[in-house]
């Protein structure tokens, strides 16, 4: 189960305090996102978080300062995910250094574009051991999936549909064999399901295609609302679980 969740959102130092509630509860990956002012992919919960978060003061200096204190009480993968826009003005180099010296794991960048990754970034990724995750779609080639699968060593994000990210109540027939083809691929790398995640029965159902599932947006929501964060995550971690 991995949980996704703005930096700097509700609060601006809650980042520290929902990683370790996350872990606490049984999250097994952490993806931790990098607030843009434009955040075109997502749906109204997460651009609101984002907003918020940038509200708040947040940026990606901060952020890698939180990771650093979060990695002295958490020991789950860290995935940083966000736009490319802030990564390129923090400085490519500069950014894969300063990650992996705090403890991130890998970065999600999904307006990062494959060719580029390849021709002038992998390198840098690797030498710092970070781990770049690219998504794929149902609208995604067999022959471009398989190029992925060979330039990322962490996992694939699949997502469900080819929408913005939003709770939904369940899948269709087309996405289920859409998971189906996926899984009868045989990849090299773990196979992720996002977006349309925000119930035990989405999430159990998504992982009997995966390794497992992405949660957004319901946590969002959850985190928004919560007047006590640590009971609140334990409780929603354990509910999707069951």
């Amino acid at each position: 189960m991995s949980v996704f969740y703005t930096s700097g959102f509700p609060q601006l130092h809650d980042t520290v305090i929902i990683a370790k509630a996350l872990e606490d509860a049984g999250a097994d990956i952490i993806e931790i996102g990098i607030p843009f002012s434009d955040p075109v992919a997502d749906g109204p919960v997460i651009q609101a978080s984002n907003k918020v978060a940038l509200d708040n003061g947040m940026n990606l200096k901060l952020l890698l300062e939180q990771v650093r204190e979060i990695r002295k009480q958490v020991k789950m993968p860290i995935i940083l995910m966000g736009y490319i826009n802030p990564v390129l003005q923090y400085g490519i180099g500069n950014f894969c250094f300063d990650a992996a010296s705090v403890g991130v794991d890998g970065v999600i960048l999904p307006d990062l574009p494959l060719h580029e990754y390849e021709s002038e970034y992998k390198t840098l990724f690797e030498q710092n051991g970070l781990r770049n995750i690219f998504l794929i779609s149902p609208t995604t080639s067999e022959e471009r999936i398989r190029k992925i699968d060979q330039a990322t060593d962490g996992f694939i994000y699949a997502v469900s549909a080819s929408s913005t990210t939003g709770a939904r109540t369940g899948f269709s027939a087309e996405q289920e064999n859409y998971f189906k083809k996926l899984k009868g691929m045989k990849l090299g790398n773990p196979l992720l399901i996002g977006f349309g995640i925000s119930t035990s029965e989405t999430f159990h159902k998504a992982s009997d295609y995966s390794a497992g599932a992405i949660i957004g947006s319901a946590f969002i929501k959850l985190i928004s609302a919560s007047k006590d964060l640590q009971t609140d995550i334990k409780d929603f971690v354990s509910a999707i679980k069951k």
